[in-house]
């Protein structure tokens, strides 16, 4: 059930809350250029296995206010520290893809892990910075022909073969964010990271990585699984850098088996 969560004076997150009643609470944060509907294969699927499943549309993004400020991750891990006060979350599993991993990290060090018992990293953008050059480019061109960006971005995610609906789908919800928005995330990345947020972790992580990925290289994952102390690391060996859609009977039964 969809509803909205006041993180600024006059900025307003939507939050879809599936099975408020479940055993279990997932909060899953999405990646960028998209929004919460990219988990669409989990709500299908989870809820019926009696998971509560939390997500957010980023400032910016999907059906959320779109600020022209407040894309560095502070603010963004800020809104997720609301939004889990305002629901009163406990004990939940915080699972984050690509850019939402990077701030699910900052959200762990930046806030103590506030009601956080598991993580759940999935291709995340860590721990180093995006190259100035490559993250330039998506700037201009987002600035330039967003649509087109969009297209390149989209025949970069996948390994496996998607159909064209499929592929317009992917679009359509990119193309829900503001542009600005879109790329001040970009250049987030391009100007922060999350290195030194990674030795503050200490609840069991689950890190998924597809080997395939050609936006979050496969040994970024693996650098990542070295830096958190204690975590599982899983190769998803028919995925690039979506295994939640690519492989995604494997991926929901380990997330179920690894929330528990």
């Amino acid at each position: 059930m969809g509803s909205f969560v006041t993180v600024e004076p006059g900025i307003k997150i939507f939050v879809e809350d599936i099975n408020p009643a479940g055993r279990k609470t997932i909060f899953f944060i999405h990646g960028w250029p998209l929004n919460h509907n990219q988990f669409e294969y989990q709500y299908d699927v989870l809820p019926a296995m009696g998971f509560r499943c939390v997500s957010i549309d980023w400032r910016g993004y999907g059906n959320s206010d779109k600020p022209f400020k407040g894309y560095d991750f502070d603010r963004l891990a800020d809104d997720i520290r609301i939004v889990a006060g305002a629901l009163q979350l406990k004990d939940f599993t915080l699972a984050g893809h690509s850019t939402g991993g990077a701030i699910a990290i900052r959200y762990m060090a930046r806030h103590q892990g506030y009601g956080v018992n598991k993580l759940v990293l999935i291709d995340a953008a860590a721990p180093s910075s995006v190259d100035k050059q490559t993250a330039n480019d998506f700037i201009a061109a987002t600035l330039n022909d967003r649509p087109n960006m969009l297209q390149s971005v989209t025949n970069l995610f996948f390994f496996q073969l998607i159909t064209g609906p499929f592929a317009n789908w992917f679009m359509q919800m990119s193309l829900q964010a503001a542009g600005y928005a879109t790329a001040a995330i970009m250049a987030t990345l391009r100007d922060e990271n999350v290195y030194s947020d990674l030795q503050k972790i200490a609840v069991p992580t689950l890190i998924v990585h597809g080997i395939h990925d050609k936006i979050v290289p496969f040994a970024k994952g693996q650098e990542t699984h070295k830096l958190i102390k204690g975590s599982q690391f899983v190769p998803f060996q028919y995925s690039g850098h979506g295994p939640f859609w690519e492989e995604r009977v494997r991926f929901n039964q380990l997330l179920m088996q690894f929330v528990g």
